[in-house]
């Protein structure tokens, strides 16, 4: 298989590259223990995410909704306790991240039912009072303005989470959940207009038809909504044994043409043409014990998914940044199918190396002048250029040839390797004989199978006045490539092949 692109020097591509805008997380009360703030330092060190969103804000283990009664008078008291809130929101600022707030699930003592959803139970029933939902709201903004500034009036505000399934609202009740939009939109807009506040929050079922009515709805209602939000996941459906899921990946064609179809009902509405659609989910696999997570294919899978992205949606959060994860329970394994970016004892998984790629074009890109399945390729402000490769195929290697409009007569290459020959700490962990709960030895050893190959080389410009990059990509392999400029200093009487 071969990739070859010869540029002329006057390409330029459109390249949405927002990788850094969200990240997804367990629930929110998982931010008050040690491992999962390790993770996420680690992560924020390496890519640095700038927002933050998962599930549980107003589930009882935050303890926010407190209501009491009087055993002997009868009389009820409603308080809010922030004490928690407070301890997540400083551990994440301190790291330097913010949050997407999920306005969710229902607080036990304000739900219309008992209909629960995971290990933890959330609560996904409407409120028994609007009203009482609403001032919670409100009061917990209100609270947070308070304590971090204006800042907060830019952090997205959601209301719910994939209302269009009976496990996470209620019957799926459309017309509930409208009712629960317009009463939370309309009560933190009254608070200050300022806040930003979007939905309908939906994944891939019945898509189209819930896009649509949402934006039927705020039209009619005439709710100015701030952005759109859905979710974005690429397997088919799960077959299960013992603790484990496995999904075949879907054809990436499909999925981006199911995103199109988002875009294009919102869209259609002149007043809501060009709004922000916002991904706040997005993974191959929908369950948290999926081995392909662990992988090299899921990998090379998403930069393919990274590169396209963009396209639709201003931005995708990948769903989740660490494996402190508790849907299904507590994890019985280190490699266990976890969403995470990263594994316990911050082990970073593959995917975790295509994220960074991503962020690092981000960082480095002045403009982007080759986008195809298997490559993209950007200027950078050094006179040089970087970009990654990717291959998605199992069996055959990706020979990849890039021409290069070049003016120094020499320039150095470097390039990170991440594939299952050379950063694969799944494999290092099964060659150990996968230990459910590894020592800190097991954990440093395999951790040392879970960063890139570096190698380095000096390519010279062609008569033709170009410079060839020359990479062959291993099945499921993910390259990062930076080729800049060579000065070359050296010291008098160094001579590198010298032998005597």
């Amino acid at each position: 298989m071969k990739l070859e692109v010869s540029l002329k020097g006057t390409e330029k591509v459109d390249f949405w590259n927002n990788v850094d805008f969200c990240v997804g997380t367990g629930r929110m009360g998982l931010a008050l223990t040690e491992e999962y703030l390790k993770e996420l330092s680690f992560v924020q060190d390496i890519i640095g995410f700038k927002h933050i969103r998962g599930h549980g804000l107003f589930t009882d283990d935050m303890a926010i909704y407190q209501k009491r009664r009087n055993w002997f008078t009868k009389e009820e008291t409603i308080e809010y306790n922030f004490t928690y809130l407070d301890r997540v929101m400083d551990a994440y600022l301190e790291r330097k991240i913010v949050p997407f707030l999920e306005l969710g699930f229902m607080p036990k003592e304000m739900a219309s039912g008992d209909n629960t959803i995971f290990y933890w139970k959330g609560n996904t029933t409407p409120p028994k009072d609007y009203k009482d939902w609403t001032d919670m709201v409100t009061a917990t903004l209100a609270h947070l303005v308070k304590r971090y500034g204006e800042q907060v009036y830019s952090w997205p505000i959601e209301v719910w989470n994939e209302p269009n399934l009976p496990g996470f609202w209620k019957d799926a009740n459309m017309e509930e959940y409208f009712r629960l939009f317009k009463e939370t939109f309309l009560a933190i807009k009254k608070l200050d207009s300022r806040f930003r506040v979007g939905g309908p929050a939906i994944c891939g079922v019945r898509d189209k038809e819930w896009m649509k009515a949402f934006f039927d709805f705020c039209k009619k209602e005439k709710l100015k909504v701030d952005f759109a939000t859905r979710h974005h996941y690429t397997t088919e459906m799960p077959k299960y044994d013992g603790h484990y899921t496995y999904q075949q990946l879907s054809d990436p064609e499909v999925g981006f043409e199911n995103l199109q179809g988002s875009r294009d009902i919102i869209d259609s509405y002149k007043e809501f043409k060009g709004l922000e659609m916002h991904l706040t989910e997005f993974n191959t696999s929908y369950t948290p014990t999926n081995p392909l997570h662990d992988t090299n294919e899921n990998a090379a899978y998403l930069a393919y998914q990274l590169e396209r992205l963009g396209e639709t949606s201003y931005s995708y959060s990948y769903w989740t940044f660490g494996d402190v994860f508790e849907e299904n329970g507590v994890p019985f394994s280190l490699f266990h199918g976890g969403f995470g970016l990263v594994a316990h004892g911050c082990i970073p998984k593959p995917t975790f190396w295509t994220f960074a790629f991503y962020k690092r074009l981000q960082d480095h890109a002045t403009e982007c002048v080759y986008k195809g399945k298997n490559a993209v390729v950007v200027k950078n402000a050094n006179g040089g250029y970087e970009g990654i490769l990717w291959n998605m195929s199992d069996a055959e290697s990706l020979v990849a040839t890039l021409k290069l409009p070049a003016e120094a007569k020499e320039y150095t290459l470097i390039s990170e390797v991440v594939d299952e020959v050379t950063c694969n700490p799944r494999k290092a962990w099964h060659d150990i004989g996968e230990p459910k709960n590894p020592s800190k030895e097991q954990i440093e050893l395999i951790r040392k199978f879970a960063y890139p190959f570096c190698e380095s080389d000096i390519v010279k410009k062609s008569r033709g006045g170009k410079i060839a990059v020359e990479e062959a990509v291993r099945p499921h392999g993910v390259i990062y490539f930076s080729v800049n400029p060579r000065e070359f200093e050296g010291d008098r009487g160094f001579d590198y092949e010298r032998r005597e």
